[in-house]
């Protein structure tokens, strides 16, 4: 069950945080400074306070690449605080939620309302997710307004990072890859990069691969789906590594549907590693398999991932990929962003996408947040 610490400090004086590990930073500081302005500082301020991390690992904050936000614009989008700070996420993407009949809902009611850093990866299909599947977003061409999805880009630009995707044939249909190629091109001209979603065909993963540059987006990489699996053949599997090492991002993306270990342990152990984590978070799977970052990240590291790939994954990278401070979280006079976590002794079974389960040894576990003067703590999944 969940314990829900329902706490919340914002410091009126400057604080120091201390007695932490330090991760993912490009030094290993002894102490952290943050004034009252919520800024990252040299030296102590006056009377500071004082966070006893008490050992506990500190990163720049948890950054998920793929989730679903629009709550209340889509069917199965769930609200920022259940993917956010009380995960130990400090920034996120939406993956397409909306398209650009509906972004400016997105904009106004959850990216401008809410602490956490919110990007958005733009629908190519007008109406986005607003009823997942029961209605596809790319149904019919009709479903598709090019000038439209441009011009709604180019007016957020400060907050849209990518075009958005789904290629697999239960959204497409006989479009096959022609939905694909449409959004490549937007995201060209808007010089932006393309987040495609893998599934089951059509179109072929290799006819998808065909058409990325270096900084697109594959989620779903581990998916295990049969024929939508970077792993069905060895050409295809060599394909995929080769793209890998050329810039094409291989995205997690868990979901629902999505996430398969016994893929994740063979790509992993044949030297791919996914360049980012995340959830894929939405309605249908917050409650199992996916739960939260934290949980598919203790997977990752379940089927062979590094811990230092692991957090690569949540930290320097996507926040890389979304033109966030990827190591930088401690650049004196920027807002402090930073998440303090645990990782603790387990004996989890956990389960992916496919039902097929794996024990995990030890999970993370986030303990708090801090993003500017606002110190939040965490969640605690697992008691």
């Amino acid at each position: 069950m969940f314990l829900i610490l329902v706490w919340q400090r914002i410091f009126d004086m400057a604080f120091t945080i201390r007695n932490f590990h330090p991760v993912g930073f490009d030094a290993s500081p002894l102490e952290i400074h943050v004034n009252h302005d919520g800024l990252v500082t040299e030296t102590a301020q006056p009377r500071s306070d004082v966070i006893d991390a008490k050992g506990a690992y500190l990163s720049p904050g948890w950054c998920d690449l793929h989730v679903h936000v629009w709550h209340g614009g889509t069917d199965i989008s769930v609200r920022v605080a259940e993917a956010g700070r009380p995960t130990g996420v400090t920034a996120m993407a939406d993956a397409g939620s909306a398209g650009e009949a509906a972004f400016h809902g997105l904009r106004e009611y959850v990216i401008e309302k809410h602490a956490e850093t919110i990007k958005a990866f733009l629908n190519i299909g007008s109406i986005g997710l607003v009823a997942c599947n029961r209605v596809p977003e790319l149904l019919d061409r009709k479903f598709v307004d090019v000038d439209r999805t441009l011009a709604v880009a180019e007016a957020n630009s400060d907050v849209v990072c990518g075009i958005k995707v789904r290629a697999s044939g239960v959204i497409t249909g006989s479009w096959g890859i022609g939905p694909v190629r449409i959004a490549k091109r937007v995201a060209e001209i808007l010089n932006m990069p393309l987040m495609v979603h893998i599934g089951e065909p059509l179109p072929l993963i290799d006819e998808v691969f065909d058409i990325l540059d270096p900084g697109d987006i594959i989620t779903h990489c581990f998916n295990g789906k049969r024929a939508g699996s970077i792993t069905d053949t060895p050409v295809l599997f060599a394909q995929a590594k080769r793209l890998a090492e050329e810039g094409v991002l291989m995205d997690i993306g868990h979901g629902q549907a999505s996430f398969c270990f016994e893929t994740a342990r063979r790509a992993i152990g044949d030297g791919l590693i996914p360049y980012s984590i995340s959830t894929d978070l939405h309605k249908r799977n917050i409650k199992g398999p996916v739960y939260d970052l934290a949980t598919t990240m203790s997977k990752l590291l379940a089927v062979g991932l590094p811990f230092e790939e692991v957090l690569a994954g949540v930290t320097e990278r996507p926040r890389l990929a979304l033109g966030l401070g990827a190591r930088n979280a401690l650049v004196i006079g920027e807002r402090a962003d930073l998440t303090l976590f645990d990782l603790v002794d387990s004996d989890l079974v956990a389960t992916d996408s496919k039902g097929a389960t794996a024990r995990v040894r030890k999970i993370f576990e986030p303990r708090m947040t801090v993003l500017g003067k606002s110190v939040e703590p965490a969640m605690r999944r697992y008691e």
